[in-house]
Order: structure tokens, then sequence, then C-alpha cells
């Protein structure tokens, strides 16, 4: 399949993997629309996903709310004329035991997760339902949500990330004869910068085969689940065994 001239909206695009699948999808001919909360950081990532500045768009601000995911779909519209495909990855991750959770902790987490999530998919289908197609991938989480890890408490993940790959399916059923595709990715523990080295040892075993995952390894999912035209609903688990059992 070709990706030559497509437009996709990747949230949480200023770097990890949001920014690495923009790079990807800009190298096989499409267009992109980045978001992130620092205006500063995205225009840097902007300048290395194309440095011709020609296939690649940013918008600055926290995507909970209402008028960054309006100003993301009229950024897109204005430059490149149309949404083919939605990359829901913003995302926070909180781990602590639940009883120790705060009402900050609640809203930030839900907000981003949730919140994020609804403002930019409604608009983006909407804009979809006009041309009869489109994609959405919604990057969820495999060990929080549905094979909980001990060691790492995190239900505030669980409820927003395990939401995600729920509605994922939902929203599958509700537009499959509409001609848009809703798919999820659900990683492990991805070796990004959020992960200082020093803990890459104890999160290498928290999967069964005893490493992290790599930012390339979810890049190529989420580019298989684009290109997969028969392929709707589907929970694509790129996370080193996690979701498979106890280990």
């Amino acid at each position: 399949m070709t990706f030559q001239n497509k437009v996709a909206i990747i949230t949480g695009g200023s770097s990890g993997m949001g920014k690495a699948v923009a790079i990807e999808l800009v190298k096989k001919g499409a267009r992109v629309v980045i978001n992130g909360r620092r205006e500063q950081t995205l225009a840097e990532a902007a300048k290395e996903i194309d440095p011709t500045g020609l296939n690649i768009a940013y918008v600055a601000g926290d995507i909970s709310k209402p008028q960054v995911a309006e100003g993301l779909i009229s950024e897109a519209i204005a430059r490149f004329g149309r949404v083919d495909t939605l990359i829901n990855n913003a995302g926070i991750f909180l781990a602590k035991p639940f009883t120790e959770y705060t009402e900050e902790d609640f809203d930030a987490v839900l907000s981003t997760n949730v919140a994020g999530f609804f403002h930019i998919t409604q608009r983006v289908l909407t804009e979809m339902l006009k041309t009869g197609s489109g994609h959405i991938v919604n990057i969820t989480a495999s060990g929080v949500s549905e094979q909980p890890i001990k060691e790492v408490p995190s239900a505030l993940a669980a409820l927003s990330k395990g939401g995600l790959t729920t509605v994922s399916k939902s929203l599958a059923i509700e537009y499959a004869d509409k001609g848009i595709r809703v798919n999820a990715v659900a990683p492990g523990v991805i070796k990004t910068p959020m992960h200082a080295p020093e803990t890459h040892d104890f999160l290498s075993q928290l999967h069964p085969m005893k490493r992290m995952g790599e930012v390339h390894e979810i890049v190529e999912a989420i580019l298989y689940l684009e290109a997969a035209q028969f392929v709707t609903g589907e929970v694509l688990h790129v996370d080193g065994g996690q979701s498979a059992g106890k280990w």
C-alpha cells in the first residue's frame, strides 16, 4: 500500500513513538500534523521529521482541551486538505498504589488519556465521514490493562488505557460500514527517553521475552495496521508476550 499524500494527525508527536512514526510516514510520502504541549520541542521535532517543512505541521497545546483538538483539525485541513489517519499516541503513565493516587493524579491521567482521545477522535471522525474513509489507531497498554503486574501498580493507566482498548472495538463496529477502520496497538514497556537506563534491567524482566520493546517495533505495528485494509477492531499486542498469560 502506498502512503503517498496521505494525511495523518499524531498526538504526542514530539518525541518517542509519536515522532518515530511521523518520521516513517513522511519518508513514505505522507503528510503529518503533530501535537504536543511544548511548542519549542514540537518545532525541533518537526525539523527532524521533515527538514523541508513541506510535509509537516504542528499544533502545540494540551490535547485534553477541545480548542486544541479543533486547532489540529483546522491545521490539517488548511495545510493538506483532509485527514486520512489519526494516531492517538499521547498518554500519561503514573504507577503508584491505588490508595496513594491524588485527585491531581486522577485529573492528569484521565484528561490526557480519555478526554484527549475523545475530543480529537470525535472531530476526526466527523471529517472522515465526509469522505467515507479513514483509519484510527489508538495506542493502549498491554501489561497494565490486560495482564496487570503486581510490581507495577498502575490502576489509573488500566482504567484509562483499558478503556481505549474497549472503545477501539466499539468504534470499529460502529463505523465499519462507513469506510472507517479503528484499531489499537498495545505495547509492552518500550525503550524511550521516559525510561532511565538504570531501570532497563528491571523493566526487561516485566516481559516473558526478557527485554524491552524497541520504538521501531511499535512503528512497524502501526504501519502494518495502516496498510491492512481488511483489519478493523484489532488490538495488536507488541508486548514481548505480556498479554499471553502468567510467566
